[in-house]
């Protein structure tokens, strides 16, 4: 496609050949024309391009370069272009082995991963160390809440002043609970009957009693 003919611009259109899968790559090549041309190479961009990544348009790019240089002083647009062309085809058949080493790529990640999740991490001393000194420092503070916890716990706690203080209710407690009791309880008179067989000592009868000493045993 003819842009312009001062100077002289035009742009060609390079398809690779149809791959496995019939997938194709393409890119489209702006050539300039400059005032000394074919003994000054002519001025190239690509404009647009199909199914490349950057580095086959590096690659590209550097491929017209060279092919510009070996051929100064001849015509040389062809050449280039039939250089592009044979790069584009090679790129689609890479296309294949690249996607085979990126799904053993995947692969190689995924069981590594799975590796890794199995062994877990190696003990050495020092992750052993990095690891305790964790778990102290943890055991430690889950100690000092719980002594916290305890101490606020027994600040809480009300003496039986306090309480009364409360609810004077506790004051007529054991008298309310005597009264609902009424003639319910039950007395065994028998523990009284034979007050009079019990031998008690009379402090009289002892023979070191002396009530004027008072010191005395």
């Amino acid at each position: 496609t003819v842009l312009s003919e001062k100077p002289t611009t035009f742009t060609i259109t390079v398809t690779s050949e149809a791959g496995e899968n019939d997938e194709t790559v393409q890119t489209t090549l702006k050539f300039t024309y400059r005032e000394k041309y074919p003994d000054e190479t002519p001025l190239y961009e690509i404009v647009s391009q199909d199914n490349l990544d950057d580095n086959d348009v590096m690659d590209i790019i550097k491929l017209l370069e060279q092919q510009a240089e070996e051929n100064l002083g001849m015509v040389m647009i062809f050449t280039l272009v039939s250089a592009v062309q044979e790069k584009l085809n090679e790129i689609v058949d890479q296309i294949k082995t690249r996607r085979e080493e990126e799904k053993k790529q995947k692969e190689r990640e995924a069981e590594e991963e799975e590796k890794q999740r199995f062994h877990g991490t190696p003990v050495t001393i020092e992750n052993f160390l990095n690891w305790k000194a964790k778990f102290d420092a943890e055991l430690l503070e889950i100690k000092r809440k719980k002594m916290k916890e305890e101490e606020q716990a027994g600040k809480n706690k009300l003496s039986g002043k306090q309480l009364f203080e409360m609810d004077h209710n506790l004051d007529t407690s054991d008298i309310q609970f005597l009264e609902e009791a009424g003639n319910n309880v039950e007395v065994d008179e028998s523990l009284f009957q034979e007050m009079d067989d019990l031998e008690l000592e009379d402090e009289e009868d002892d023979p070191d009693y002396n009530p004027v000493n008072l010191d005395s045993d």
